[in-house]
């Protein structure tokens, strides 16, 4: 669709009970909306097919992965990933070739390809990678304070199974794939890019030079407005091509400051963090609590302490288990400035959840030496970039605060990256608008 300025893709991941010999659990006895197991599985897939579609394809995708049948000893999220790049590829949709994927855990002080799932307890590094032949697209880890050569190490293992794979694949598509459809990239029309380059380029690059979330985004916006009013009867029906010329003109303009000048949107170098503040036991009748702020991103996180009866039972194809630590992170509509409708947590909250919680998971103390049910939730009161990272060190401090013994101090940064040909730019800490503007 030629007016949309992003990707419609959805992914959609959906256990079958019936694949386990299970009946479902509940009152209705059906699957009923996703798990979260379902919903972060969705995520894996979602993340590493997205960024190898051509950026300017816009028809809508729906990729849907059932499982169908489970051993109870191999997952099935990274293996789904595979079958939605064979499906993809097969299909007449543009694609630039396969991808797969693998999960790696170090047992035993070995690698070890695809281990099972009751293997994975012991494992002290765990990893999910997906990539191309060439290169490695999305990593998703969790380890037990492993160095970075060990990190390195599984990677580069990972990626040499994942060659393998796409070499298998690449004789799937040739015996099945369709033809593709044409995909007719919309061009600009060069009048519009040069008349809106030298009458509001200017503009825009001054107003990415102001420091401040608020004030960038505002001065931004109202060139942006003042260019489809003006232009409005020179170039009727062309407000999506006005605005992507200038949100071009904004975007080379950040990723030149960084790359050339060293200087990030808010004036910091590449390897500055924004200034931090910690507060502990803020509120009065919790277990634990605290406000991490780092910038303008701060989060409200309490720690809450139950017995045994208060763990959550978890319902899924390896059968029934029980879960004593749990992290809910929560991002509101106004820690953006933004009006929208209150409902259940989103993807987003359910995946930026579950990646502070398995930042923290390796300090809990074992059910032995502590034997309560752990709740963290973080409330997001402010967000300009890395707040699941907020999170982390949010609920390090709110856990010392209600007493838990962890085993160490956690804390997390968001990093990002910049790259044009031969130029090469790594960011700490990143802002929301360096997290859009970023490769």
């Amino acid at each position: 669709k030629a007016d949309r300025d992003f990707f419609p893709l959805t992914v959609d991941y959906r256990e079958k009970m019936y694949a386990a010999g299970r009946i479902p659990g509940g009152f209705f006895k059906r699957e009923g909306r996703p798990t979260e197991k379902e919903i972060l599985s969705s995520r894996l897939s979602d993340r590493a097919l997205r960024p190898l579609f051509d950026k300017d394809y816009s028809n809508e995708v729906q990729v849907h992965l059932s499982v169908l049948s489970h051993d109870a000893e191999n997952d099935s999220d990274w293996l789904a990933l595979n079958a939605a790049s064979v499906a993809v590829n097969i299909s007449e949709m543009p694609f630039p070739g396969p991808i797969a994927a693998v999960r790696v855990g170090k047992i035993g002080g070995e690698l070890r390809l695809n281990p099972k799932i009751s293997e994975l307890d012991e494992s002290t590094a765990t990893l999910t990678v997906a990539g191309t032949k060439d290169g490695i697209v999305m990593v998703e880890a969790g380890a037990r304070q492993v160095t970075e050569d060990e990190m390195l190490e599984a990677l580069e293992f990972a990626h040499r199974a994942i060659q393998e794979i796409c070499a298998l694949q690449e004789e799937v598509i040739q015996a099945v794939g369709k033809p593709k459809r044409p995909f007719v990239r919309k061009v600009v029309n060069p009048e519009i890019e040069a008349e809106v380059t030298r009458r509001y380029a200017d503009a825009i690059k001054t107003g990415n030079r102001i420091q401040t979330k608020e004030g960038r985004e505002g001065a931004v916006d109202a060139v942006k407005k003042q260019a489809l009013a003006e232009l409005a009867e020179a170039f009727p029906a062309s407000e999506s091509d006005i605005k992507k010329v200038l949100g071009s003109i904004e975007k080379k303009d950040l990723r030149e400051a960084i790359l050339g000048e060293g200087r990030r949107a808010d004036g910091r170098g590449l390897t500055d963090v924004r200034p931090i503040t910690c507060e502990t036991g803020v509120l009065p009748r919790t277990h634990g609590s605290a406000i991490f702020t780092r910038g303008q991103t701060q989060a409200l996180v309490v720690t809450t302490l139950g017995t045994g009866a208060d763990e959550q039972k978890m319902d899924n194809l390896e059968g029934e288990t029980w879960k004593s630590y749990l992290l809910h992170y929560n991002f509101p509509s106004y820690s953006v400035g933004e009006v929208r409708r209150i409902s259940g947590p989103g993807r987003r909250e359910i995946g930026h959840g579950k990646l502070a919680e398995r930042a923290l998971e390796p300090v809990i103390p074992a059910e032995e030496h502590f034997p309560y049910t752990i709740r963290i939730v973080s409330d997001i009161l402010e967000s300009n970039g890395s707040s699941s990272m907020a999170s982390v060190c949010g609920g390090s401090l709110a856990m010392m605060d209600a007493g838990v013994p962890i085993q160490t101090h956690v804390a997390g940064v968001a990093m990002g990256l910049i790259k044009e040909g031969d130029r090469v730019a790594i960011l700490t800490d990143i802002l929301g608008v360096e997290d859009h503007l970023g490769d």
